[in-house]
């Protein structure tokens, strides 16, 4: 028995220490490196993967510890837990800290409803022709980096628009085929999620007439992600088909949520999300006011939905953390009428290389399946 303790004593000591999982068949490989780099005395094959739910600790052949995974978990968990209920919406830390005790659980997947590796596009870039995109930022937005890139492998010339580029008419909306407001936090969000931008807008005539001359030209089409869907929101009022938008408000966990978290396609008639419908996949999500909010029943039902956050199994997300922000059916995308302009919280154009991945499958591409959205586009364009 004593050995058996002197066992768990030194396995679960404090002392620094890092563990490291690789395929079996580069386990001599992995040795043999680090004793290139005087590593040997210390590093030790410890463990493998288990199929059961219980991690076991076997000395000489022997079982000298078992328990089931949840237990451990619950009491590493434990003080995140008290701490996140005191500081943040205890609601949510209680749900958090349920499923861990989950019996069971798929763990994210992809589930697309269309081939990822389709170059939809393929036809229309081999013809040369390359829209135009304006690529629209504010002071401390981000991602229009990512988002230009997405929109050039698509086929597209993407410029990069600040707003004072539009205020002093070195560029004009007239000119461009797309236009798309990105994720981040324009004005800090010291004067609403999005609202402080979309008001630099509505509260200049001349720039308030520029994009409602965009939006209403059946020719164009709009996209905004994050800080710009809170933007495009706030803009409704000057796009047709989006006056039954929502508002967005501050995450159910009263906390920024930066998440790497599951969605379904539902279906509608956005030009960007074309054939995905029924698609469940893993997308990057980063935001504060991402929580929907209607003013009324009536606005709910009339609002054109998109895509929404659903659990592991692919029932539609109601608790945190699979919704992340707490919105009503766990709905995080809504789009018009025509389905030309399109609004979502989430980053597709952080996800849409698969390297860019905190997951992926070992299968996976070059292109991410959340490389169809920007092709899309593209086609629709012709």
């Amino acid at each position: 028995m004593r050995r058996n303790e002197l066992t768990l004593q030194a396995l679960f000591n404090e002392e620094l220490g890092a563990v490291i999982q690789v395929r079996a068949e580069d386990r001599d490989t992995v040795l043999a490196m680090l004793r290139e780099h005087g590593l040997s005395r210390c590093s030790h094959v410890i463990g493998k993967p288990a199929t059961r739910d219980t991690v076991e600790i076997y000395r000489d052949a022997k079982c000298v510890y078992s328990e089931a995974r949840a237990t451990l978990q619950h009491i590493w968990s434990e003080t995140s837990y008290r701490l996140a209920a005191l500081r943040d919406n205890p609601q949510c830390a209680d749900e958090e800290f349920a499923r861990i005790a989950r019996p069971t659980d798929p763990g994210l997947q992809f589930a697309p409803r269309f081939d990822p590796a389709e170059d939809v596009a393929a036809p229309f870039v081999s013809t040369g022709a390359r829209p135009k995109v304006a690529i629209l930022r504010e002071q401390g937005v981000n991602s229009h980096v990512e988002m230009a890139a997405a929109f050039t492998r698509a086929g597209f010339d993407a410029y990069d628009v600040h707003m004072t580029d539009l205020f002093e008419a070195r560029h004009r909306l007239a000119d461009f085929k797309g236009l798309v407001a990105c994720g981040g936090f324009s004005y800090g969000d010291v004067l609403g999620a999005g609202a402080g931008w979309a008001r630099s807008v509505l509260f200049n005539a001349r720039m308030a007439e520029q994009f409602a001359i965009f939006f209403a030209r059946p020719d164009s089409f709009s996209l905004g992600v994050c800080n710009g869907c809170q933007m495009f929101s706030v803009l409704k009022a000057v796009i047709p088909g989006a006056e039954h938008w929502p508002r967005f408000l501050r995450n159910r966990s009263e906390q920024f949520e930066a998440r790497f978290s599951l969605v379904e396609v539902l279906d509608s008639p956005s030009i960007f999300l074309a054939g995905m419908a029924g698609s469940r996949m893993p997308i990057a999500v980063a935001h504060g006011e991402g929580r929907v909010s209607f003013d009324s029943e009536a606005q709910r039902a009339a609002a054109v939905s998109a895509m929404r956050f659903v659990e592991n199994d692919g029932s539609v997300a109601s608790e945190y953390p699979a919704n992340p922000n707490g919105s009503v059916d766990g709905l995080t995308a809504f789009t018009t009428a025509d389905g030309r302009s399109t609004i979502l919280m989430p980053h597709p154009e952080r996800v849409f290389r698969s390297v860019q991945m905190s997951w992926r499958e070992d299968a996976a591409g070059e292109d991410s399946p959340w490389m169809r959205m920007f092709r899309n586009a593209r086609v629709w364009i012709g």
